[in-house]
C-alpha cells in the first residue's frame, strides 16, 4: 500500500492533506488505529480466497512475515497485553476446519511474543456473510453476534486479526464488545483492506 492512508483506519487515501477516510469519517470507529497490509485487489484477492476457502494454510506464515516486515515496530511499541482473532461461528469453522484469521494471530503471537487468547472472544451468531451485504446491512447484521466469554486474565491493549477489512462493521463490533468489558485499547491488523462503500473524500 501507498501513503497517504487514513490515520484511522490505514485505507490509501487520495489527497495528502485528508487525514481520513470516508467510511471512517462518516462512520466513526472506537478502534485506535489499524494496520492493513494490502489493498483488497488482484492479486491479492486471489492469495485471500485460497487462505479462507481452500485450505492453504500455509499462507499464514507468509502473511505474518509479511505484517511484522511493515509493521513490526509499531507493533511492539503499541505494549500489547494479547493478540485476539475475530472467530467464526462453530459451525462454520467445522465446515472449514480452521479459522484463518487465528492462523494469523498464532503466527504474530510467536513473532511478537505476545499470547494470544483465541476463545476470548465468541461469535454466537452464524450471521449472513458480510460480502452479500451493503455496508448499513453489515451493521445490522453484526449487532449481538459476538460475545466475551467468561475472562479472568485483565487485559488492557489488544490486537484484533482478521484476513479481511472492508468496511469495519466487524472490527467494530469485536471492538464494542470488548471495550464494554474493560479492554482500554484496541487495535487491529489485516492482511488486506477494501475500498469501503464511502467515495474517498
Amino acid at each position: 500500500m501507498q501513503e497517504p492512508r487514513c490515520l484511522k483506519c490505514g485505507k490509501e487515501i487520495s489527497k495528502e492533506d485528508q487525514e481520513y477516510c470516508g467510511d471512517c469519517l462518516l462512520h466513526p470507529k472506537h478502534y485506535i488505529r489499524g494496520f492493513p497490509l494490502f489493498t483488497y485487489t488482484d492479486p491479492i484477492r486471489d492469495g485471500i480466497q485460497a487462505f479462507k476457502y481452500h485450505n492453504r494454510r500455509e499462507y499464514a506464515q507468509f502473511y505474518g512475515e509479511a505484517l511484522m516486515e511493515v509493521f513490526g515496530t509499531d507493533f511492539r511499541a503499541l505494549k500489547l497485553d494479547g493478540i485476539l482473532p475475530v472467530p467464526l461461528h462453530h459451525r462454520r469453522f467445522r465446515r472449514r476446519g480452521y479459522n484463518q484469521a487465528e492462523l494469523l494471530a498464532v503466527e504474530l503471537g510467536r513473532r511478537l511474543e505476545v499470547p494470544v487468547y483465541s476463545g476470548l472472544l465468541v461469535r454466537v451468531a452464524d450471521t449472513i456473510p458480510q460480502k452479500e451485504l451493503n455496508d448499513r446491512e453489515r451493521l445490522e447484521n453484526l449487532k449481538r453476534a459476538f460475545h466475551l466469554s467468561k475472562n479472568k486474565v485483565k487485559l488492557k491493549r489488544l490486537l484484533l486479526v482478521d484476513d479481511i477489512y472492508t468496511t469495519g462493521a466487524t472490527i467494530e463490533a469485536c471492538t464494542q464488545v470488548l471495550l464494554q468489558a474493560g479492554i482500554e485499547e484496541v487495535f487491529y491488523t489485516s492482511v488486506c483492506i477494501g475500498k469501503g462503500f464511502v467515495d474517498q473524500m
